[in-house]
């Protein structure tokens, strides 16, 4: 019982924020968008969330983009919300890129690096899924193979709980 437990707590240290682990209340942050308003984590509650972290730098990023647009199209409706949020200190860049992506989903800006440090960023993108009660149940580091199914899958579980 003792390994099974330790195998547990070396698992969820390794792959943080699994929902094999103790449920991790996500920080709240607010930042301003793309559009122009202060969008704030917290008022979220209720929807699945899910956090990109990129950079206009990052080719996976940029590869990804076309992916996170249609689930973010494909859930909306169902009471999901997906915000991009751009670590870098130019918000124009970030702007221009996501807008020359066709990119619909609000892209929050984190110059000052706080909401990435609060989430313990460390590798772009990183991708960050939020329950419904405000739990940070998955975190994805860099671009997985499969990656389109695995985030597809992970956010409909958590609309149907």
């Amino acid at each position: 019982m003792i390994k099974q437990l330790l195998s547990l707590v070396l698992i969820c240290g390794v792959f943080s924020a699994t929902s094999a682990c103790a449920k991790d209340i996500a920080p709240d942050f607010t930042l301003k968008s793309n559009g122009g308003e202060n969008l704030r984590l917290e008022e979220q509650r209720g929807n699945v969330v899910m956090l990109n972290f990129w950079a206009t730098w990052c080719a996976p990023c940029r590869k990804e983009m076309p992916v996170l647009e249609e689930i973010h199209q494909r859930y909306g409706a169902a009471g999901f919300v997906l915000w991009g949020v751009n670590v870098e200190e130019d918000s124009e860049a970030a702007a221009a890129m996501a807008k020359d992506l066709g990119v619909t989903f609000p892209i929050v800006f984190d110059p000052e690096s706080k909401a990435s440090q609060a989430y313990g960023i460390d590798a772009m993108p990183t991708t960050i899924l939020i329950d419904r009660d405000g739990n940070v149940r998955y975190k994805h580091r860099g671009l997985p193979k499969g990656y389109e199914e695995k985030y597809r899958s992970e956010v409909r579980e958590l609309l149907a709980e």
